[in-house]
């Protein structure tokens, strides 16, 4: 897998939820800070998002926002203060109930769609942390054409369920999260791991990694992947991931574990064996300097954290 679709998966969870409303006139809305992320499409009229401690977000036809750290805020029809917001916002999901595809067209003001990722934030990748609390994507012509494609595909979908639609939704949405942060690394003038997915040699050494990270990898190994020498791996690599290379091999291949342990049955001892390690014995005490916590113990606690 490639860097990206790992740093995704290592912390979904379950199927993420989604929902078409359209509604009218004066409203706003409140969703407080959940572990997950969430999103917005305007598909008709305009909008605001206020994210807690940010600044208000104009939403316009065809933009799409992204909350990768399911910050706190308010979504309403024009920009309301803090204070405004507190007396004037419902729940978000009483907000939902009481608003739904069923509409006349001539009635709507605004149509949007909205959802949700069930996210794992115990051990998050880089990647997403670097994401900003809010990803706007504005719709410009001759932009992101994937991400729009996406959008109309999951806008039909929710508009008239066809059969196979239990499927086509959750891939759907997946491929609508990956587009949103696929498109905030062309567009982003700042950030180390769009930087380091640029970098051909870091690149190619983070691809190596990822493909397969139970290989007996060291420095001069994954230099010679990478095509260059051990020095300019080390100084490339660690400059723009912000550690060494084998350091961050170490990381992830705990990273890895702690997912198997989430979501499969499977022994520590074969878990070991996928992840690089020699013994179930290595990975426990390697496993516990990191987390805090025994493999058996962190198997449980994900259990409880699960969404269902």
């Amino acid at each position: 897998m490639d860097v990206v679709s790992d740093a995704i998966s290592v912390v979904h969870l379950g199927h993420p939820w989604s929902h078409r409303v359209r509604t009218r006139g004066s409203w706003c809305a409140r969703l407080d800070p959940y572990d997950g992320a969430g999103f917005y499409v305007v598909l008709k009229g305009s909008c605001w998002l206020l994210p807690d401690g940010g600044a208000p977000v104009p939403l316009g036809v065809g933009d799409a926002v992204l909350l990768p750290h399911g910050t706190g805020h308010v979504i309403a029809d024009s920009p309301v203060d803090a204070a405004a917001a507190q007396e004037k916002a419902v729940p978000f999901e009483q907000w939902l109930e009481e608003t739904g595809p069923g509409a006349g067209p001539d009635r709507d003001d605004t149509e949007m769609l909205c959802g949700k990722y069930w996210l794992d934030c115990s051990r998050i990748h880089p990647l997403m942390a670097e994401l900003p609390e809010v990803v706007h994507l504005p719709n410009r012509v001759g932009s992101h054409l994937e991400l729009r494609a996406a959008i109309d595909l999951l806008a039909g979908e929710l508009d008239e369920r066809q059969p196979g639609s239990c499927i086509a939704l959750p891939s759907l949405l997946d491929l609508l999260l990956i587009y949103m942060i696929r498109s905030w690394m062309t567009e982003t003038t700042s950030g180390a791991w769009p930087s380091a997915l640029g970098d051909p040699v870091t690149a190619a050494a983070l691809r190596a990694l990822h493909s397969n990270p139970a290989a007996p990898w060291s420095n001069d190994r994954l230099a010679a992947e990478a095509g260059v020498s051990r020095p300019t791996l080390a100084r490339r690599f660690t400059t723009l991931v912000g550690r060494p290379p084998m350091a961050y091999l170490t990381w992830w291949r705990l990273i890895l574990a702690a997912t198997l342990l989430r979501d499969t049955p499977d022994t520590l001892a074969a878990i070991a064996g996928r992840v690089g390690y020699g013994s179930p014995y290595a990975l426990s005490h390697a496993f516990q300097r990191e987390f805090g916590t025994t493999p058996g113990r962190y198997r449980a606690q994900a259990a409880d954290r699960s969404p269902g």
